[in-house]
């Protein structure tokens, strides 16, 4: 098969003239800080006022080539933006929360001291466990390690969860059962381009990771096939051979019945699923009935769309699944995951070059962010917090004792109903916007609102930091070192570029100054730099699963990134999982997984007869805290709207960019029309990166996955009401 070369002739040019620059002006190589592809990336700072003023591709980068995105572009602009937050703020009228007002600047001293004397008075009257934590993983390594570490050892609590329960969780669950490893691709992103056939479920990748598009047109450019499966007749999904255009919340149809077609026809690997696998039979079985007719009764899929997809996935000698947000956010989203993954183990089309599973990452640090003790339920190197031989390894790095290690907590979600209960009284809010991307709004801003003592630390004022009544100003990506994760499982650096704005701090300096004043100083004071805590990390992780202890700072910059598992430093890393056909089952063997079918917990009803589904924009990163403030960001998308098909606007006698009521079981909000094709007629589409009464959060359901814990954010039941005939001005 031809080789296709991936730096095309026309980038020479710009390669060739990369270096030239003022002479005033340095470049620091680093990757974006946005979502999982981690673009590589230089930023461009004056040397005469130490400032960040641009940015330019990095071509040397192998996974994205010089590619970058319109929120690559304007990431530099969050830095010295005029909306950082400087100082500590301090609200001294708790009946303001919820709101921008009632914050005064206040000195570190002072804002720690309150800290401390709130956080220790909940803890006295009420148990450790009335405090909690609550982070992300736009973070470094590091800093997402640490703040696991903070929580169990300085604050002594069980309840910390992250905003990678609302993202990556079901990935993670999905991977975790049918190989007993949670790597969110089995392959490395340079091989994607080579593959035969992409089946791609679930995402708007042209929108959501548009600098990997140009590996998906090359597999088409060179003869091979691209299946997508999504609701909306995405940029992606114009391009394909075969779009799967489903209803929302019934992607594990799809999958079983794919399954049946190529179980019937002939594509499974006998000596592979004999040898590698097992659950072939019960699968086999569980998947008869979803003949075509049934598999297209359920997903409204033509049949011969669902058989000719998978007669080009079965016939394809390397294929790649992979799937993203539309598949995992569901309450099977980890039933969905496995379903997809079955397809690869049934065909043998994994463990090798070319072929593999998946997962677009969604956050930068999506990877690594859940896999070092963020999780209510997970330690450094995924191990987990039931295990007492997993405990015991990770007590002897932090110095404290099995007994001393709190049990494991709650998901995110289930955090604010226990704050909503007064069973959590507490919160430290990290690297997280849940006022905007946390399900069924109403109830998560009463929950916020309910708490008797929140900090939340941010670079910005968020929706979430609103609800604070102590404000801890942090550093944006740019301002501070360390290693992040990304979408293949590539360990890569964060380098710094300029020195923190005003008195801002890293996340993982705060944390050791708090653990400090709150009497846990010994075991957090040794660290003094980010390199001390990668370096504790390091050995933190060592003979866990996800063991990063052989990705040294220098390995990773001599090699452009590490795979993980590295388990030494003489080991390169693993770009390709499973090459040796041992997965990490206690057998060896991957779980082929029967799943019937459970449609989602809404379905369309007299009252609410649509099906709402969310997503991203090109333009907006989550919950646009940061996205929003940019302003050629906000100028290209500057408020949320509602796709609606064309018949469906008839029906309801609606017009384009007019402005109507959409509503659910839990809320409403008003959005302005855009009538397209591109959607189902039986569904609405709006995307999720607004704030406030914008919010479309205000209306998703909360039914939660049994385990990964993932709300149910793409499907469920809606009615749109018509206002006025009125279009805004």
């Amino acid at each position: 098969m031809q080789e296709v070369n991936v730096k095309p002739k026309r980038d020479q040019f710009f390669k060739e003239i990369e270096n030239v620059h003022h002479p005033n002006e340095k470049l620091v190589k680093t990757h974006c800080s946005y979502c999982g592809m981690q673009c590589g990336m230089n930023l461009r700072v004056d040397t005469r006022t130490n400032k960040i003023i641009g940015v330019e591709p990095r071509y040397d980068w192998p996974v994205t080539v010089g590619k970058m995105c319109p929120k690559g572009v304007t990431a530099y602009q969050q830095t010295n933006h005029p909306d950082r937050i400087l100082r500590p703020l301090i609200r001294d009228d708790a009946s303001l929360k919820g709101t921008k007002e009632g914050f005064r600047e206040a000195s570190w001293d002072e804002a720690y001291d309150l800290i401390v004397k709130r956080f220790t008075e909940l803890q006295e009257k009420y148990g450790k466990d009335t405090l909690s934590v609550f982070s992300g993983v736009s973070m470094t390594n590091e800093k997402c390690y640490l703040t696991g570490k903070f929580a169990r050892v300085a604050l002594g609590t069980r309840y910390i969860d992250y905003n990678g329960r609302f993202c990556m969780s079901s990935a993670a669950g999905g991977f975790l059962r049918s190989f007993g490893i949670d790597r969110g691709s089995t392959l490395p992103w340079t091989d994607i381009h080579e593959t035969d056939c992409l089946f791609i479920a679930g995402s708007n990748t042209a929108e959501c990771h548009p600098t990997s598009m140009f590996r998906v047109w090359n597999v088409q450019e060179r003869g091979g096939y691209l299946i997508v499966a999504d609701p909306r007749e995405t940029p992606i999904a114009r391009r394909a051979d075969i779009h799967l255009d489903l209803r929302p919340g019934t992607d594990l149809a799809l999958a079983n019945g794919i399954l049946n077609l190529l179980i019937q026809n002939g594509y499974v690997d006998e000596e592979f699923v004999k040898n590698h696998t097992n659950g072939f039979e019960e699968t086999k079985e569980l998947v008869k009935e979803f003949t075509p007719e049934y598999t297209s009764e359920i997903t409204g899929i033509a049949q011969e769309k669902i058989i000719r997809a998978a007669e080009i996935y079965g016939k394809a000698p390397n294929a790649v699944v992979m799937f993203a947000r539309g598949v995992e956010q569901q309450h099977k989203g980890v039933d969905n995951v496995s379903a997809y993954t079955n397809l690869a183990l049934v065909t043998g089309k994994i463990g090798r070059p070319k072929s593999g599973v998946a997962t677009f990452t969604g956050q930068g640090n999506g990877q690594g962010g859940r896999e070092h003790g963020q999780k209510s339920d997970l330690l450094p190197g995924y191990r987990k917090i039931t295990n007492p031989k997993h405990v015991e390894e990770v007590c002897k790095v932090w110095g404290i004792t099995p007994e001393e290690m709190p049990q494991a907590g709650v998901s995110a979600y289930e955090m604010f109903e226990l704050m909503e209960q007064k069973t959590i009284r507490g919160l430290y809010l990290l690297c997280s916007n849940p006022a905007v991307s946390a399900p069924n709004q109403n109830f998560v801003r009463k929950a916020l609102k309910s708490l008797d003592f929140m900090v939340c630390a941010d670079f910005y004022l968020s929706e979430s930091a609103e609800f604070a009544d102590v404000i801890l100003p942090s550093v944006t990506w740019s301002e501070d070192e360390g290693t992040v994760t990304n979408l293949e499982g590539r360990i890569i650096k964060i380098n710094k570029a300029q020195e923190p704005l005003g008195e801002s701090k890293p996340d993982w300096l705060m944390q050791v100054e708090l653990a400090e004043r709150l009497g846990k100083g010994k075991y957090f004071s040794h660290l003094k730099t980010a390199k001390d805590v990668a370096e504790e990390f390091r050995l933190a992780s060592k003979g866990g699963y996800a063991d990063y202890y052989g990705a040294t700072w220098d390995k990773i910059e001599k090699q452009d990134g590490v795979f993980w598992p590295c388990r030494d430093e003489n080991d390169p890393g693993t770009p390709h999982m499973f090459l040796d056909k041992k997965f990490y089952h206690p057998d060896g063997k991957a779980k082929i997984c029967a799943l019937p079918y459970r449609p989602p917990a809404e379905e369309p009803d007299a009252e609410y007869p649509l099906r709402l589904t969310t997503g991203r924009v090109v333009f907006h990163y989550l919950s646009g805290n940061q996205t929003r403030r940019i302003q050629f960001l906000r100028d290209m998308c500057p408020e949320p709207y509602v796709e609606v098909h064309p018949e469906t606007a008839a029906k309801y006698n609606i017009e384009h960019e007019e402005v109507v009521r959409l509503y659910t079981r839990r809320g409403e909000a008003k959005y302005k029309v855009k009538i397209t094709e591109a959607i189902r007629k039986d569904t609405v589409f709006v995307p999720y990166h607004f704030g406030h009464e914008e919010s479309i959060n205000l209306l998703t359901n909360a039914a939660l996955d049994p385990i990964s814990r993932m709300p149910e954010f793409k499907a469920c039941a809606a009615q749109i009401e018509k206002l006025s005939m009125k279009k805004v001005q």
